[in-house]
């Protein structure tokens, strides 16, 4: 007889396997000993199936594909992204689906987005303060279905992660350094002065991986983010370092409210006017918009020690978080070696403007 016994991997669903959470948690996941992802969306990607990984087309708000791709599942992640009402619609259609053919969790994403315009500490608690915005309308209904799936006896636990960033993320790393390189955003004093909230990709994934199976949690409720509290003005200026896009300008507020109010209005109509004909879309540059910095100037930091006790939530620091994502953005068609380079040695990173 063997020394030694082997286990079935579980099996995990991953629903929205395209996206930037969903790709990289099915990496992981196929890297695990544990598990055997399970990649469903409703445009797989080829590449999926060349790494080996099994996939199921899903349009995860018909209730028959739903029911499909729960099949065999043990476990499931939804890291559906979209409108706020086809993430409704797709949570409401999972749980639906999973009151019929339980899997053993679901884990849910949703989104610090939920406490719209609190500020302070926040825990899981705390109550939303308008502004709340349709994404967050979304993201709310989403975890109501969620919590009366527990109700009525299912296994679910619900993450709320900060600003997600790292290698893959197209939102608060490859806009941030495309905003950086063109020195249109650095120190924005009093208007960079809120928390952050950031989370590293690989830190929310293995979060997401330690909440599928940790015993004693189904219900809970989970803010995910780091512990380093750090203002936007400051990622902004390790990041320009990080990349070699010194000097960082410090920018008045008032340049903040041009590019905010004129600046982006005008940025996403050329948008749609590239969309209409079929230009790419990187050939407009990204807009600072009235959203964003609202966001960087909200006094709002979320506490993870709940996280923290029950899912040992993982923290990388957040220099080894940049070079990975320098690394990253160096092979992106969009920002050359020749755009991003590392920092060198007597680089200041600040200037005045």
């Amino acid at each position: 007889m063997a020394d030694t016994e082997e286990f079935p991997r579980q099996t995990v669903l991953v629903l929205g396997a395209t996206g930037f959470v969903g790709s990289r948690l099915v990496e992981m996941l196929t890297a695990s000993a544990d598990f055997r992802p399970i990649a469903a969306s409703r445009h797989i990607a080829d590449r999926l199936s060349l790494a080996g990984v099994e996939t199921r087309r899903c349009d995860a708000t018909d209730p028959d594909d739903m029911r499909e791709a729960l099949t065999g599942v043990d476990l499931v992640v939804n890291c559906i992204a979209g409108s706020p009402k086809s993430m409704a619609v797709a949570t409401e259609t999972l749980c639906a689906v999973s009151r019929r053919l339980p899997p053993r969790r679901i884990v849910h994403l949703s989104s610090m987005a939920v406490y719209g315009g609190a500020t302070g500490v926040v825990d899981e608690t705390t109550e939303p303060v308008p502004p709340v915005t349709g994404y967050a309308w979304g993201k709310r209904a989403s975890e109501r279905m969620v919590r009366e799936y527990v109700r009525d006896g299912g296994d679910a636990v619900i993450l709320r992660p900060g600003c997600i960033h790292g290698p893959g993320s197209t939102q608060w790393t490859a806009r941030i350094a495309s905003l950086l390189h063109n020195q249109r955003i650095g120190d924005l004093g009093a208007a960079g002065d809120g928390y952050s909230n950031l989370v590293y990709i690989d830190d929310l994934v293995s979060a997401i991986i330690t909440a599928l199976v940790r015993p004693d949690i189904s219900g809970g409720v989970f803010n995910i983010a780091g512990t380093d509290p750090t203002t936007w003005n400051e990622f902004f200026l390790r990041f320009g370092r990080a990349l070699g896009a010194t000097p960082v300008p410090r920018l008045s507020s008032r340049r903040l409210a041009l590019e905010s109010r004129v600046v982006a209005p005008a940025l996403r109509m050329a948008g749609l006017a590239a969309r209409a004909i079929r230009l790419p879309r990187a050939l407009v540059p990204e807009a600072i918009t009235p959203s964003l910095v609202r966001l960087w100037r909200q006094d709002i930091q979320l506490d993870v020690s709940h996280a923290n006790s029950r899912l040992d939530l993982p923290h990388t620091p957040l220099d080894r978080a940049l070079t990975a994502s320098v690394h990253w953005l160096a092979t992106r068609p969009a920002l050359s070696m020749h755009a991003v380079r590392p920092m060198r040695a007597g680089d200041t990173g600040a200037r005045h403007i």
